[in-house]
């Protein structure tokens, strides 16, 4: 894979998907720090598809407290608890969260007071533990859909590979 972060935000949807998922794969491939994937998995996100926000919160105490991991975009909540907003919706009920309006959903945390739509996905270790949230923000309405969530599911199985 070249250097450069592919543009996927003009392809079709499954397409993207596809792609992205597989340049991940190549990317950290023989990588083994959930860390350093975490962090390449945001950029290649953010730059990827233009959107406002993405990255994880890491699970700092079990079915209590999400805080900030590796991210790009502005400035991101620090902590969240379990339940709170759509981060700690997706992460207590260890479900995919599609937000097509955020101010539609009740008890919305605005990190960005730029974000309209979001999109949470619990991550899950080999052992089955939920270890972080991935989190996309976006600044327009109604941009995704169960395509990208099935998208983001199929990315974060890399952090179940052992």
């Amino acid at each position: 894979m070249s250097e450069q972060i592919a543009d996927y935000s003009n392809l079709p949807k499954v397409e993207a998907w596809t792609r992205l998922n597989a340049d991940v794969r190549t990317v950290l491939e023989g990588i083994d720090d959930d860390v350093a994937a975490m962090a390449t998995i945001s950029a290649m996100l953010y730059h990827g598809f233009g959107h406002l926000w993405a990255g994880f919160y890491r699970v700092v105490e079990p079915d209590r407290l999400l805080r900030v991991g590796p991210y790009q975009g502005s400035l991101g909540c620090l902590e969240i608890a379990f339940g709170s907003g759509v981060c700690g919706t997706a992460a207590a009920e260890r479900r995919t969260v599609v937000v097509p309006d955020v101010n539609r959903f009740p008890g919305h945390i605005a990190c960005d007071a730029s974000a309209r739509s979001e999109i949470v996905t619990p991550v899950v270790n080999g052992k089955g533990e939920l270890t972080a949230v991935l989190d996309i923000d976006s600044e327009h309405l109604e941009t995704f859909d169960d395509e990208d969530a099935r998208g983001i599911e199929t990315l974060v199985t890399w952090f179940a590979r052992r």
